[in-house]
């Protein structure tokens, strides 16, 4: 149950930051966001009030903080999409978002199957292999676009270890604090740009296709995070975090047809090994 689920938050995630990223290109991170996240919380508090439980104050807690990290990495995520190609961005962010969890989950005990552990180490080894770049297509000056998506990743991690402690028994309650908090980072940052830097949140999200773009993707990031959610409280977090973490090859694939970001040999590569790694934890 955990692969499936962790193997579908992997899919939806891939899908939502291909089409937030879309979206952001056509104003700013923080637009896009403005659109994605409120899309995704009626998304969250409709499954929440459907599958019941009730929302203790503890559960809420811990999802709102590690909303607060997620929203904090989506903005950064969002604004290192938009500067490098995703093909680049996505990959960067996961590998960072899968470590933390790992050496989380190795402290408190968490030991896997020989066969799994194998599967595990070429997921972790399929992202770094799609992540490779040549020189000069980082974007930005000194390859500012991957050093985002590390931060974005190194946040994400933090999101992906506090969901987890939040547990399962206040249902899907703390994912609703979870969204609190991811509109909560982007509103300080709306608010902090609003006092320091007026008008460097840049130009509204407008046209029917950037903002179906933007909802679409908050809709469906809000779905992966309740898939992500339920692998992580069915089994290993360790587990859970890598195969979600999984998203890029999704992203690339897509970024590929929509953009033409061509796809390097070790790319390529990298795509398969994914494909190897995750049999084997299927099967181990």
């Amino acid at each position: 149950m955990v692969i499936a689920l962790a193997l579908g938050a992997a899919m939806t995630y891939g899908v939502a930051d291909f089409l937030g990223g879309a979206a952001a290109r056509h104003a700013s991170a923080l637009k896009a966001l403005v659109w994605a996240v409120p899309a995704g919380m009626v998304l969250i508090l409709a499954s929440a009030l459907a599958v019941g439980g009730a929302p203790a104050v503890p559960a809420l807690a811990w999802g709102t903080g590690a909303g607060l990290a997620g929203g904090a990495g989506l903005i950064t995520f969002y604004r290192a999409l938009a500067r490098g190609p995703m093909s680049v961005v996505a990959p960067v962010s996961a590998l960072a978002a899968s470590l933390l969890p790992i050496a989380v989950g190795v402290a408190r005990g968490e030991r896997l199957e020989p066969g799994v552990l194998a599967g595990v180490l070429l997921c972790l080894v399929a992202i770094v292999l799609v992540s490779m770049e040549k020189d000069g297509e980082a974007g930005g000056p000194a390859g500012h676009g991957p050093l985002m998506a590390g931060i974005s990743g190194v946040l994400f991690g933090i999101f992906f270890v506090l969901l987890r402690q939040a547990g399962d028994g206040a249902g899907l309650w703390p994912l609703v604090g979870a969204r609190l908090g991811n509109l909560a980072a982007v509103a300080a940052a709306l608010l902090a740009l609003a006092l320091l830097r007026p008008g460097a949140a840049g130009p509204r999200l407008r046209g029917r296709l950037p903002i179906g773009l933007a909802l679409l993707s908050g809709a469906l990031d809000a779905t992966a995070n309740i898939l992500y959610f339920l692998a992580a409280n069915a089994g290993m977090l360790s587990l859970a975090a890598v195969l979600t973490s999984l998203y890029p090859a999704i992203t690339v694939l897509l970024a590929r047809v929509a953009y033409s970001e061509r796809l390097r040999a070790v790319q390529r590569l990298g795509l398969v090994v994914a494909a190897a790694g995750v049999t084997l934890v299927t099967v181990g």
